[in-house]
């Protein structure tokens, strides 16, 4: 089996030169993807299911810590992660707790080696998910994330009104350029809250994200088909519309 692997970062310049570094000191390695931001890593990673991700943390979209969130929970994701970082002193103590490696920008040629060494040693590794699940675990006790408050209500300007919307009768969350759709039995309603910012105040065992740009109560889902192609579509209780899952998160309705 080949040694792949997925590069995410969005400085042009730096996206080239470790796809240059990683080329020089370990040519057994094939970079299947290089991408700019994180919502594209996923979708390569779903798409080639590398061995390894080097993950840039402040990337747009998706930063390195949220792709590699969804990763853990993801049982077909068997990649292990290494972060290209100039991240604070807690999470470089928490990547150097778990099995998980990391390169401190800027980093020289001598510390690239030292983590292709180990990468290379941990390639017998049966279930790398593990590790990435424990550390997201330890990040998020130490950034608070823990504690979170969950969501309540969503609170929607209807005409001159203010609406109150219980987070419970939300079916789906649906994003455009400017506005999220929130979509219940009985109406819709438009805030301009991204659905990136509503994802932290989301219960995400009731809320699934299947896509970029879409939000799903799980409870509110009445069926999924898919096409020739695999393609999932997610139909909604007493709704007309349809949602399509993207390749990053059909893991969530593999045994529908």
């Amino acid at each position: 089996m080949n040694t792949t692997a997925v590069i995410a970062e969005d400085e042009p310049l730096l996206l080239a030169q470790l796809k240059v570094k990683l080329a020089r000191a370990w040519p057994a390695l094939e970079i299947v993807a290089a991408v700019g931001d994180g919502e594209a890593a996923l979708e390569a990673i779903a798409e080639h299911r590398p061995t390894f991700a080097f993950l840039d943390i402040q990337m747009p979209e998706l930063t390195g810590i949220e792709v590699a969130r969804r990763l853990a929970r993801d049982p077909d994701a068997r990649c292990h992660v290494v972060f290209v970082t100039a991240y604070d002193q807690y999470a470089l103590e928490a990547f150097d707790a778990g099995a998980i490696d990391y390169l401190l920008k800027p980093y020289s040629d001598e510390r690239l080696n030292a983590t292709i060494q180990r990468l290379q040693a941990r390639l017998s590794e049966a279930n790398p998910t593990q590790d990435l699940q424990a550390l997201m675990k330890k990040l998020a006790a130490g950034s608070g994330q823990q504690t979170t408050e969950r969501l309540r209500f969503v609170k929607a300007s209807i005409g001159d009104k203010l609406r109150l919307i219980p987070i419970d009768e939300v079916l789906f969350f649906q994003a455009d350029e400017k506005y999220t759709l929130v979509a219940t039995t009985e109406s819709d309603a438009l805030i301009r809250t991204p659905i990136r910012d509503l994802i932290d105040g989301l219960d995400p065992e009731k809320f699934w994200q299947i896509h970029r740009s879409a939000v799903v109560n799980a409870m509110s889902i009445s069926s999924v088909t898919r096409d020739e192609r695999g393609q999932a579509t997610v139909h909604i209780k007493n709704r007309k519309e349809s949602l399509v899952v993207s390749r990053p998160y059909s893991y969530l309705f593999k045994q529908m």
